[in-house]
């Protein structure tokens, strides 16, 4: 009879240790028991950010936005730069979604190409948001972004008015597939085909040498153009070194320190003001709602403003 007592008391205290090991507390505090019913409006999770390039100024402002918003909230961002390459861009969301990632926020080199990446981050339960540039053909969670098309037929119209109607003029245009590139090539020709002569349009990348080199080719083919669009101030300050003291009215897009500069000494006509700083913080604000199972607009438009000598700052 004792024994039978013992062993009824021993095989007590295992169950209770076995309880203990499968649905107690754990020693970090954390509860691995059925937490069903319970709910939590804290954010927990990584998120990951891949950014098309850090070798722009914009985007480096972007960015800053989005780490500053993230050591706020006290979360963990992972910042991923794809240098303008679309293959590494896929490379890099690969990794991120390797380091279990819960939100991946992307900037994309190429709005197409970045798709089958995003479908995969999709497929693995991770939110997307898209941010400055879209993701083609892919049903994401937010989407943050300028009015493209708006800023660049507002720069377009502000440019007929110091060249005059039938000018000739050039577009230089971003990296071919980019939303950016295409929603500002739109708003520039809604304008241009009514009211300009477009003489020349080539891609330069959204990058400054490129965009210098671009502009020589365009002025030996073309040397009476009046006036020229860039779709971005990258672009637009390489043009301004090819045009080197010619009258040739030059508008870019991004308000970066240096157009603004280049506005305030009369070399660059314009530029449209972004707020990359905003978008960025608003990314990882939007990251944090979908951390903590909060539901976030489709779409977050962010505002635009033309940047003249009037209102350089």
């Amino acid at each position: 009879m004792r024994i039978r007592k013992l062993m009824a008391v021993v095989m007590t205290v295992a169950m209770a240790f076995t309880m203990v090991a499968c649905g107690g507390t754990s020693t970090s505090g954390e509860s691995s028991g059925d937490t069903s019913g319970e709910t939590s409006t804290e954010a927990s999770g990584t998120v990951g950010f891949s950014v098309s390039t850090l070798n722009n100024p914009f985007f480096v402002t972007l960015t800053d936005g989005a780490e500053a918003k993230a050591k706020e909230a006290g979360i963990e961002l992972i910042v991923v730069d794809a240098g303008d390459d679309a293959a590494k861009q896929a490379s890099d969301i690969e990794d991120l979604l390797s380091k279990n990632i819960s939100v991946l926020i992307v900037n994309p080199v190429d709005s197409d190409a970045v798709a089958p990446a995003v479908e995969d981050a999709i497929a693995q339960g991770v939110k997307v948001i898209a941010v400055d540039r879209g993701v083609n053909g892919v049903e994401i969670d937010c989407s943050i972004a300028s009015d493209n098309v708006a800023g660049a037929k507002m720069a377009t119209e502000y440019l007929v008015t110091l060249v005059g109607e039938g000018a000739k003029v050039a577009e230089l245009e971003g990296v071919p597939g980019a939303s950016a590139t295409i929603d500002r090539g739109e708003g520039f020709h809604v304008v241009a085909d009514e009211q300009l002569d477009v003489v020349s349009k080539q891609t330069a990348n959204f990058n400054r040498s490129e965009g210098m080199t671009v502009m020589e080719n365009m002025l030996q083919a073309n040397a009476d153009i009046q006036g020229v669009f860039a779709h971005n101030d990258e672009m637009a300050l390489g043009a301004l070194e090819a045009i080197s003291g010619k009258e040739i009215v030059v508008v870019g897009f991004d308000a970066t320190d240096d157009a603004i500069a280049a506005i305030k000494e009369g070399k660059m006509a314009a530029t449209v003001a972004q707020q990359p700083e905003l978008m960025g913080s608003t990314a990882v604000e939007t990251a944090v709602k979908l951390l903590a199972g909060e539901t976030v607009e489709a779409s977050i438009p962010v505002e635009v403003t033309l940047i003249t000598a009037d209102n350089a700052e």
